[in-house]
């Protein structure tokens, strides 16, 4: 080797990363240089003995970047359901790059492990049980990055399968006039109709049961 050239870097070892089943781990000179997905191995022929030059060292870190994002990604999914985009946000603030956690984000979509739209549905029918109204519902979407239409539909589909969803808003709003009994009518009717607004249910309907509760 000519003198002052750096002797170059080779990958000794491909084996499994003990931190994230799934994984390989690079060894390059007998230490670890990265982990990435098995695809990836296969993708650039990646071989115990291969020299390592810039470029594909380049490449590798890139990758590396992706399946610590993706990894994070599962860990989060495995303890409850996220919308795209809010799981995108809580990747970006543990640190991983914007360019990582697209890709994470797109790889987790591939695998079935995303979908907005039944993120939605799901959202909507296990919060209205407990007494959040069809706005309420589609803001709490919103805030989380769930696109307008997504949360419409899903909002208008739980609506017509609970027959109009007045069950819930009429229950809230009973035992709401429950406690506020020693109070004049028309400080009821204001609380109520409040109370309602702050859980999703709102408009003439609304106003109209709570009249009628009233009387």
């Amino acid at each position: 080797m000519p003198e002052g050239r750096e002797r170059p870097r080779r990958i000794t070892a491909l084996v499994p990363e003990p931190r994230g089943p799934g994984s390989v781990r690079i060894e390059v000179d007998g230490e670890r240089f990265a982990s990435v997905a098995p695809d990836v191995v296969r993708a650039h022929g990646l071989h115990v003995g291969r020299e390592l030059d810039e470029a594909l060292r380049a490449r590798l870190e890139a990758e590396a970047d992706i399946e610590a994002a993706y990894r994070t990604a599962l860990r989060s999914i495995e303890r409850r359901p996220f919308a795209r985009a809010d799981l995108g946000r809580r990747l970006l603030r543990k640190g991983h790059a914007p360019a990582a956690v697209e890709a994470a984000l797109a790889r987790a979509e591939e695998h079935g492990l995303l979908d907005d739209v039944a993120f939605a549905a799901n959202y909507v029918e296990t919060r209205a049980t407990r007494g959040r109204g069809p706005l309420r519902l589609t803001r709490d979407l919103r805030a989380m990055g769930v696109e307008r239409g997504i949360a419409d539909k899903a909002v208008a589909a739980h609506v017509r399968e609970s027959e109009g969803g007045g069950a819930v808003p009429l229950s809230l709003a009973s035992k709401r006039v429950a406690q506020l009994r020693e109070l004049p009518r028309h400080v009821k009717r204001r609380r109520v109709l409040a109370y309602l607004a702050r859980r999703g249910f709102s408009g003439r309907e609304v106003s109209e049961m709570v009249g009628k509760l009233l009387a």
